[in-house]
């Protein structure tokens, strides 16, 4: 492989919100989603080259990265986009906070999945607005939607339907049929979507492939804003550069007025990083994969392992949604830092007897961690 995934890389000493929740204490952070590796090369050399002009006044979305991520998702999804319904945000979380504030009004409801990735849930509450969840259930070991189960809940009042997919944190990719299922309750409740598909490019599963809901059929377009980001896929999360694809022009109209004055520009770097990424990560990315790969298989073998765990296939992304109801602990996810393993709480999510593993990190701390949580779990056995 031409890149090192098992390099070292010291983060503890550089403003890490990762590393730092757990400075000077023994304890492997392996919870926000922020991956250890170094971006691609690519990326460092134009952010290098750009520092290097030393002027950093106010920028735009080159023509450039226009194109290439327009020309991506051409190849990859045989979408052909339109450059107007681009807009260009400093974070996927802000696109997910804007949609809620700018599709509802106070009086009028949103649903999510649950669980979810917490800033779902928070977007709801920061602005006044109710979410009804929907319940993500086991079929056949994927978490799939259970539409059913929130049906006689409706009121009329709900305008928003938030959507994961890859899903965070259960890491199913959803089928076509799965997503047209999605997009007829969207269709037959008369709702806007939002669909999160920031995690796109990390498939795991051979055979898996990825379908945004927009192109699905026209009426799923029109109702739809489509978010994704470059961030977690090469790891520049730090570096805010996000997308919100809006076919529709009235919604995106309502978008811009909503982020007008509030939410500031996407700054020079970020750009650059976003394109180098698009232009010459590819490389980078395929080793990834292999590796992150080979990390899943890993992580389900130990997990399952383990005395009242249980992890399901993991699809895509590199979190694992670890199952701890048949442990004997009112708190797994204290349990598991007091062992030196520091997961993000299920609780965070909508389900407090789980928790979720960042496997995006060297193989050497990865099996640090499940040796750690393999003798705290063997801990609880009797005799």
């Amino acid at each position: 492989m031409a890149f090192n995934f098992d390099q070292w890389v010291d983060r503890s000493h550089s403003d890490s919100v990762k590393w730092d929740k757990y400075r000077d204490r023994d304890i492997i952070p392996l919870w926000v989603a922020d991956t250890d590796f170094p971006s691609p090369p690519a990326i460092i050399d134009a952010l290098q080259q750009r520092v290097a002009h030393a002027v950093f006044g106010y920028g735009h979305p080159s023509p450039e990265l226009i194109e290439v991520f327009s020309q991506r998702m051409l190849e990859r999804y045989s979408w052909r986009i339109n450059p107007e319904w681009l807009i260009f945000l400093p974070g996927l979380v802000c696109g997910l906070n804007l949609c809620v504030r700018a599709f509802t009004a106070e009086n009028e409801g949103t649903l999510a999945p649950s669980p979810i990735y917490p800033p779902f849930r928070k977007a709801a509450k920061f602005a006044g607005r109710s979410q009804l969840q929907v319940p993500l259930a086991l079929k056949e070991k994927r978490w799939v939607l259970d539409f059913t189960a929130i049906t006689e809940q409706l009121n009329g009042k709900e305008k928003l339907l938030l959507l994961c997919n890859p899903q965070n944190p259960g890491g199913t990719v959803y089928r076509r049929q799965e997503l047209l299922q999605q997009h007829s309750f969207a269709q037959n409740h008369d709702l806007i979507v939002c669909s999160d598909e920031i995690h796109c490019d990390l498939l795991l599963e051979p055979g898996c492939q990825h379908i945004p809901f927009a192109t699905l059929n026209e009426d799923a377009a029109q109702r739809s804003i489509t978010l994704m980001s470059p961030s977690k896929t090469f790891n520049i999360a730090g570096l805010g550069a996000s997308m919100a694809i809006v076919p529709n022009p009235a919604l995106r109209q309502k978008l811009i007025r909503t982020r007008s004055g509030i939410v500031p520009e996407v700054d020079i770097l970020a750009l650059v990083a976003a394109q180098a990424a698009y232009q010459h990560g590819q490389e980078w990315l395929d080793e990834l994969l292999v590796y992150l790969r080979a990390n899943r298989d890993l992580v389900t073998e130990r997990i399952n392992a383990m005395p009242g765990l249980q992890l399901q296939p993991i699809e895509a992304t590199y979190l694992a949604w670890i199952d701890c109801r048949q442990l004997a602990v009112d708190n797994p996810h204290a349990f598991f830092e007091r062992a030196g393993v520091g997961l993000s709480p299920g609780l965070d999510f909508g389900n407090r007897h789980f928790v979720r593993l960042n496997f995006g990190c060297r193989r050497e701390l990865l099996i640090q961690a499940l040796d750690r949580m393999l003798m705290a779990t063997h801990s609880l056995m009797p005799g």
